[in-house]
């Protein structure tokens, strides 16, 4: 697949020129970050986005002028509630769409937690799993009527993936000490299993599924550490990235981390991107050296019968509470 786009483009990059008049997205998280910023560029062009957020009232302030912006140019930019740590408002969510009745040309799942100390959520599962991924599952699968045939859906992952495989005998750390950064990465290989098990299953529908790494940048995901750590972890990949012979990882800022989930979504040819682990506005090579923070995606991210175990495994958690 050929593209013009690489690691400093930016989302208005992506979509320069482009008319999305007749589009519509949903894409969570869309108040803060790399959610912000790809929820803007969509709408800047005239497409109607749908921002999912967990608290309407604090976030309209926040995207009020992307949507004065979206306006201007015949966009729309509004926003429900989802707060992903609960099935409940997940299922609500859900519902409303559902009663809205409007569909979808892509489904961006975007909002996540990194490294946050251990909790649970209010339905008992471990809490980067939960929001990560379960209540993304739970939403996407309730609402994957809306999503129109011809569609995309975009899940972010993470190069933090690198780090750790799923473990489907212990998904909730139940039985094994918890570290922060291996539930992260759990979190996103499941992210990486899920949207290629959603593109085995849609693509009847020509609805074709990739994740994405959007690049490293400074936004609010990694608040749970203090500065100096995160200084360690920037160093810390430094160092690794040395000891491999790859080049300095240069952090992204926020609109050229929001540019692989925009072309996922709307630029690429989505039947050479579906299945596939996406970085850089590009599909990523498999690199399976333990060296977690070197680029490509690991092999056991795409693994199908990892992907399906991991749909039904989901499917059983969620069962239990719903």
């Amino acid at each position: 697949m050929t593209t013009k786009f690489g690691a400093t483009s930016t989302a208005d990059d992506v979509l320069a020129g482009t008319d999305l008049k007749d589009k519509r997205f949903l894409v969570t998280g869309a108040a803060s970050g790399i959610g912000l910023e790809t929820a803007r560029a969509l709408a800047l062009r005239g497409a109607s986005v749908v921002g999912a957020v967990r608290d309407t009232a604090k976030s309209a302030p926040v995207i009020a002028p992307a949507r004065t912006a979206a306006a201007q140019s015949g966009g729309n930019f509004e926003l429900i509630r989802l707060d992903l740590a609960s099935l409940k408002s997940v299922r609500a969510c859900a519902d409303q769409l559902l009663a809205d009745g409007r569909s979808f040309d892509a489904i961006i799942a975007n909002a996540g937690v990194m490294a946050t100390p251990f909790g649970r959520t209010v339905d008992g599962f471990e809490s980067q799993l939960g929001i990560n991924h379960l209540g993304h599952f739970a939403l996407v699968n309730r609402i994957s009527s809306l999503l129109a045939d011809g569609g995309r859906l975009v899940v972010l992952s993470s190069q933090a993936h690198r780090a750790s495989d799923i473990d489907l005998d212990d998904l909730n750390f139940e039985t094994q000490p918890y570290d922060p950064f291996i539930a992260y990465a759990r979190s996103k290989t499941a992210a990486s299993l899920f949207a290629a098990e959603f593109d085995r299953r849609y693509r009847h529908r020509g609805i074709r599924a990739a994740s994405v790494m959007p690049g490293n940048s400074l936004t609010n995901l990694p608040r749970h550490l203090s500065a100096q750590d995160l200084q360690v972890l920037l160093e810390t990949a430094g160092r690794a990235r040395a000891d491999s012979g790859l080049a300095p990882a240069a952090l992204k800022d926020i609109p050229q981390a929001a540019a692989t989930s925009v072309w996922a979504a709307f630029m690429a040819d989505k039947d050479e991107i579906g299945g596939h682990y996406l970085e850089d506005c590009a599909v990523a090579p498999i690199n399976d050296i333990p060296n977690p923070f070197a680029d490509g995606v690991r092999s056991y991210a795409l693994d199908a019968g990892s992907a399906t175990a991991l749909w039904a495994k989901s499917e059983a958690l969620l069962s239990i509470i719903s």
